[in-house]
């Protein structure tokens, strides 16, 4: 979204009405936000070529999968091999996510389990991956406070 507007109280206003009912129709949405129907379709459009909706993924619970467990693998790489070793979790299909940080770790990378002889040889994985130096898996207890967007929504649309 970079050089692009940010998204306007309009857009929130759409957006949080999708949060709601995801599988809301276009005329569904205009009736909701007093829009006109072409409106709401465009402002849709702008929305999925500037990416600011997301992957239908992430409302897919992986625990429904079968994978219970989360955790949360932070890992050292030798810099010159970090496109390598990107590549290379993205092979591991229980590898949901992984981001580049700054600080003493260089990725946080999200996995998901069936129970703990899996993590082990999931971990075991991402640690023979020619380029990672180090790891340490952080088991996700309980989740606290649920992905949201809402309460920017909110802001963004003033309320």
């Amino acid at each position: 979204m970079t050089g692009e507007r940010p998204l306007d109280g309009t857009d929130a206003r759409i957006l949080l009405e999708l949060a709601g009912n995801p599988r809301a129709t276009v005329s569904w949405l205009a009736e909701r936000t007093g829009l006109a129907r072409n409106t709401v379709q465009a402002r849709l459009a702008a929305l999925e070529r500037r990416s600011a909706l997301t992957s239908f993924e992430r409302r897919i619970d992986p625990k429904a999968l079968g994978y219970p467990l989360t955790t949360y693998v932070t890992t050292t790489v030798v810099q010159r091999r970090l496109d390598e070793v990107a590549a290379a979790l993205e092979e591991i299909p229980e590898v949901l996510q992984v981001l580049g940080l700054s600080g003493e770790v260089d990725l946080l990378v999200h996995v998901v389990a069936r129970d703990a002889d899996d993590l082990y040889r999931i971990a075991g994985r991402i640690l023979a991956i020619p380029g990672v130096e180090r790891t340490n898996t952080t088991l996700v207890m309980r989740e606290l406070v649920d992905y949201r967007v809402t309460p920017l929504l909110h802001r963004l649309t003033g309320q």
